[in-house]
């Protein structure tokens, strides 16, 4: 009989767990926790021991409201979900834990990988772990987990994710070329176009919330407010990175002042040589040139607009948040008008390279996708396809389970949504 006791941990204590567990995560640290109870959730730091070894830990949350209670672990627990006695002792002690604190019902998401798939949505051989993890979604139903199903779409916690493995990448060459060509070029544009990336101050936020405001306004989708990024900068501190991809207009005028001048003599030069043997070739170059010209002359008179609005113009910005295990890609935002400057490109290029690359960790986190891969009209296709341009691999979870703890509290609950929904 194995020896196993619930325990509450110190946030050194959980936050040692989180760095070295395979599932560890940010949803699941001590950060989070001080966020989360910012927010005026109940936070708790529960593990299983065996002995005196750690081998299970959660950060469970109590969420109260006027009419109902109800526990959730997000991202987790961390535990072995194939490890059959040590799962169902710690399922059954949170489920009274979660009976003790008022909860009708305890919600989880499991940060274990049920699949992996390419790029495009396919499965993986089975060798390289995509074959799907059946017995995990067995073992919770039969400690009495409702499966919420295997669904597509975007969730709070994204049960679809998108990663791209470093490893074997050393400098910005080598992470430059392993980008599909399309986004080698959107990054070396920006970077040639006076694009530059930045962090943000903590008094500097508000630049942050301005562009990720207008984005979820463009988008239709929550935006959180800037205080919430305040309060997340503070729980998670210097492993949390707001960054800004901002367009120098003096830069990017000069670039552009120097390309017009060269395609002005080019032209000039071709204008000539078809004048004293016009040829098919040459009469072809020079309207190619020509057309050209007239895009620099255009850009130059847009940049003309630009600088209206100031030297220095933020164009886009996005939160990524470091764990020992993995870089996240949590917020980001863009401004439209400056979309041909491909500032989204470079601040991810970026990132991989200054907080993965030059540390020497291999997983890259662009966090959600909806799952859906062969719809062009879906909503979700842009997000995909800029992440695919990064070559990467797709992770599918399996998704929510929920454990009744207070039976008939639950289906009271569960009836009176049904009534509101109709």
């Amino acid at each position: 009989m194995r020896d196993f006791v619930l325990v509450k941990l110190t946030d050194e204590e959980f936050d040692d767990f989180s760095a070295r567990h395979p599932q560890g995560n940010f949803q699941q640290t001590s950060a989070m926790g001080r966020l989360r109870a910012a927010q005026g959730i109940d936070v708790e730091y529960l593990a299983l021991k065996e002995g005196e070894k750690i081998v299970a830990a959660a950060l469970f949350e109590t969420h109260r409201s006027r009419f109902s209670t109800f526990a959730v672990i997000h991202d987790g627990p961390m535990c072995d979900y194939h490890d059959t006695e040590a799962l169902t002792f710690f399922m059954d002690a949170l489920k009274r834990h979660a009976k003790a604190k008022g909860a009708s019902q305890l919600e989880i998401t499991p940060e274990s990988s049920y699949r992996l798939r390419d790029t495009n949505g396919a499965s993986l051989p089975d060798d390289q772990n995509g074959a799907p993890d059946n017995k995990l979604i067995e073992q919770l139903e039969a400690i009495g987990f409702t499966h919420g199903g295997f669904t597509v779409g975007y969730t709070a916690v994204p049960r679809w994710r998108y990663l791209k493995d470093l490893t074997g990448i050393t400098d910005e060459k080598s992470l430059l070329k392993s980008y599909d060509k399309r986004t080698q070029w959107s990054v070396k544009r920006a970077q040639s176009m006076g694009v530059h990336v930045r962090e943000l101050s903590d008094d500097e936020l508000g630049v942050f919330a301005r562009i990720e405001q207008q984005t979820a306004e463009r988008r239709s989708f929550e935006y959180r407010g800037e205080a919430y990024f305040h309060r997340f900068k503070e729980a998670f501190g210097s492993k949390a990175h707001f960054m800004v991809a901002e367009i120098h207009i003096d830069e990017y005028v000069a670039d552009m002042t120097s390309k017009r001048e060269a395609l002005s003599a080019k032209v000039a030069a071709l204008t000539a040589k078809n004048a004293e043997h016009p040829t098919t070739k040459t009469e072809r170059q020079l309207g190619e040139e020509t057309r050209n010209l007239a895009a620099a002359e255009k850009r130059l008179n847009e940049a003309a607009e630009f600088a209206k609005d100031g030297d220095v113009l933020p164009a886009a910005a996005s939160l990524f948040v470091e764990h020992p295990r993995e870089v996240i890609y949590l917020f980001s935002g863009s401004v439209e008008q400056y979309k041909p400057f491909y500032a989204s490109a470079l601040i991810q290029h970026d990132a991989m390279l200054h907080f993965c690359v030059e540390h020497g960790l291999s997983r890259y986190n662009f966090y959600g996708i909806d799952g859906v891969f062969d719809d062009p009209d879906d909503e979700g296709r842009g997000v995909l396809e800029f992440k695919q341009g990064f070559n990467g691999y797709v992770e599918e979870l399996p998704g929510e389970f929920v454990l009744p703890v207070k039976p008939v509290a639950y289906a009271m609950k569960q009836f009176a949504h049904k009534l509101l929904s109709r």
